[in-house]
């Protein structure tokens, strides 16, 4: 009988990651040629929270201003004058002066999220019916603003679109990549493709009235992420949170292991914090445990374990590489032990996410006990 129940469970499982990888394949497969802007384009305001300078950001705020897209305007986002990010943002905006764009100086500290904080002076400046809020290490394609609006629905309160890791330059990074690529973004395509998604603060779009509505910029403070806000919000209104097709890069280039380890814990404690149920279920999601059942079906039938082991890490890992072949998403000879690392690291992240209750995110302390209304 344990026999029968371990492989039931273990042929679940695969058939689960199989299916999460197809849907993700679905929608992000690449495609050929840039999504052009249609006639009679609507205006529409890109908002960029910058603080401090990280390598890429030369690169990632400088796609900015090579949008193809004909009625756009930008407004930069930064606390602090004396803020490094100010000269590189500033320089941008010099060298390209056909392109509105406008940089805000200051902190409205009406809830406990720095970045919203960062955004809120920017509210009042929005003078179009939609709005993006994009993090500064998003790199963004051409068609960027274009993608975006041709996958508005009609249910759609808020357009989002997971971070895909590109150009790492070491391991620590390609492990960052099997974090973010074909195991974030595969369940988040996954969980969307069935009606259940949720909103990715990395590039979130809004109409400006559907925010309006809800109370503005500040309603997404009240949870401690706002991706985790705008998702709740938008479901009270009725509406629901969407990704759209084909997610943007975010290129890595070095990275330490403990930058991985700090991000990733951060951001598990806030998916705990914010949505503890769906949360609960993550240590499940990692490949040990088809592995540990592949053993124990193994033990019982009396089979050879290391080939079982074996022919079962492969097939759970070889879907996730061909999950990011058929997504043109990083892809190297390095990835099937980032990947290995990634499940090491996965229930370590969990249970520590359960018993730390706050954490730093630039410089800023963040804590589930403190309200995240306005106060």
């Amino acid at each position: 009988m344990l026999d029968g129940i371990a492989q039931g469970v273990l042929a679940l499982t695969l058939a689960a990651h199989g299916v999460s990888a197809g849907l993700a394949a679905l929608r992000c497969r690449t495609q050929k040629g840039a999504v052009p802007a249609f006639p009679g384009s609507p205006p529409v305001t890109i908002i960029r929270p910058v603080c401090g300078v990280e390598p890429n950001d030369a690169v990632t705020l400088g796609s900015t201003f090579a949008l193809d897209y004909p009625d756009l305007r930008l407004l930069f986002c930064c606390d602090r004058a004396d803020d490094p990010a100010v000269r590189l943002v500033q320089a941008l905006i010099d060298r390209h002066p056909h392109v509105r764009a406008e940089l805000l100086i200051g902190r409205d500290p009406l809830t406990s999220n720095p970045k919203l904080n960062n955004l809120l002076k920017a509210w009042p400046r929005i003078e179009t019916d939609w709005v993006i809020l994009a993090d500064s290490n998003v790199e963004m394609p051409t068609d960027y603003v274009q993608r975006l609006l041709v996958q508005w629905q009609p249910d759609t309160g808020v357009l989002c679109a997971p971070p895909v890791g590109a150009r790492p330059q070491d391991l620590a990074g390609e492990i960052e990549c099997a974090f973010l690529n074909t195991y974030q973004a595969r369940w988040q395509y996954a969980s969307d493709s069935v009606g259940f998604g949720f909103a990715q603060g990395k590039t979130m779009m809004f109409r400006t009235r559907t925010l309006a509505q809800a109370g503005g910029l500040v309603a997404l403070g009240e949870e401690v992420a706002e991706d985790a806000a705008a998702t709740k919000v938008v479901r009270r209104m009725g509406l629901k949170a969407h990704l759209v097709d084909r997610p943007f890069n975010q290129p890595l280039g070095p990275r330490t292991l403990r930058q991985v380890w700090d991000r990733q814990a951060r951001w598990a404690r806030l998916r705990r914090m914010t949505f503890p149920r769906l949360f609960a279920l993550e240590v499940l999601t990692s490949g040990l445990l088809p592995l540990a059942l592949a053993l124990v079906v193994a033990d019982i039938a009396d089979a050879p374990t290391a080939a079982i082991a074996i022919g079962t890490a492969g097939l759970w890992y070889g879907t996730e590489m061909m999950l990011a072949a058929v997504s043109g998403w990083h892809l190297s000879w390095r990835m099937p032990a980032a990947l290995m690392a990634r499940d090491l690291l996965l229930p370590v992240i969990w249970i520590q996410a359960w018993f730390i209750d706050s954490f730093d995110w630039r410089g800023n302390r963040i804590s589930d006990e403190e309200p995240l209304s306005q106060h």
